[in-house]
């Protein structure tokens, strides 16, 4: 008797969400960029850079990685500051595994041990594997990684621990192979092949603009940066195969001192951040834009509710 052979049994597939969480400045975004291969988060040597939880989306053959970038935890100083750890809490309870970044240039310290609490009060309530990722691996020796390694094996029970530069590459795609073998089984990926972020141009735009105006500026600056794009409106008198936008963008701070740091001399800085973000939008958009940047002063908005709803926070 002959018959068609039985189909082989399909490869398993995987995919899920995946929270990298961190204080501030642990390389969060740098990893999240690594991963994806893409840049989807902006990135700045300045603490509390990220304030929207970014999506890249990192698809294999095997698993479909969902990677939710966080702001850092950190202890408030102001209403921004506790809606921004709000965020994190909320976006804890709904991923499939954790990605605790602890970068291997600083010792592990009270802010750490502070997430490390949490991680550990979040898993008696819900189960949730959690990775410890020495991030910043190229930044120290070996004997400085190893010290950094025991240091991060002894503040929490960790599901695995890996070492990476996101700079350099190294290891982040262990990282990557590691965070999927937590993920749950699917019948396949939740987002079509190809997609690397569902962030709306509009915020990512926005995001261009405050790390542009995030860099060389004073350590209390970015945390009374907001940007909002108001429109993007394309030129109609384009020829099609060279289309070009006008983007308009708000940036906000609090007080007129801020404003004029972000105006430079003559306008030389704002000159500079304009250059710089519409480098990034165009490479987003796939076209040329004009970008028409103003700054304007909201006086203590990261204390007043109405004005953070406005920013959308």
């Amino acid at each position: 008797m002959t018959g068609v052979p039985p189909t082989p049994p399909a490869e398993p597939y995987a995919a899920g969400f995946a929270c990298l969480i961190g204080r501030p400045n642990a390389g969060k975004s740098t990893l999240t960029n690594a991963l994806v291969g893409e840049k989807v988060a902006i990135t700045s040597s300045k603490p509390q850079t990220t304030r929207h939880t970014i999506r890249g989306i990192v698809t294999s053959a095997t698993s479909q990685l969902i990677l939710v970038d966080t702001p850092g935890l950190h202890k408030p100083r102001t209403l921004l500051g506790e809606r921004l750890n709000d965020l994190v809490r909320e976006t804890l309870l709904d991923v499939d595994v954790i990605g605790f970044c602890l970068p291997a240039d600083q010792r592990v310290g009270p802010g750490d041990q502070f997430i490390a609490a949490e991680l550990a009060e979040l898993r008696r309530a819900k189960r949730t594997p959690v990775v410890a990722i020495a991030t910043k691996s190229d930044r120290v020796d070996r004997k400085r990684l190893a010290e950094h390694l025991i240091a991060v094996d002894q503040l929490g029970d960790w599901a695995d621990i890996v070492p990476c530069s996101a700079t350099s590459g190294d290891q982040v795609d262990t990282v990557a192979a590691v965070l999927a073998s937590h993920l749950p089984s699917s019948p396949g990926p939740l987002y079509p092949e190809g997609v690397i972020t569902d962030e709306p141009e509009l915020v990512m735009i926005a995001e261009l603009v405050r790390e542009a105006a995030l860099e060389g500026v004073r350590d209390e600056l970015p945390h009374s940066l907001a940007v909002v794009v108001e429109e993007i409106v394309p030129r109609p008198d384009r020829p099609a195969d060279k289309p070009m936008s006008d983007v308009r963008v708000n940036v906000f701070v609090e007080r007129d001192s801020q404003k004029a740091i972000i105006i430079g001399r003559g306008g030389s800085r704002l000159r500079e951040v304009g250059t710089n973000a519409r480098a990034g939008i165009e490479r987003l958009l796939g076209h040329r834009v004009h970008l028409d940047l103003h700054v304007k002063v909201a006086k203590d908005w990261q204390r007043d509710p109405k004005q953070l709803q406005r920013l959308g926070f």
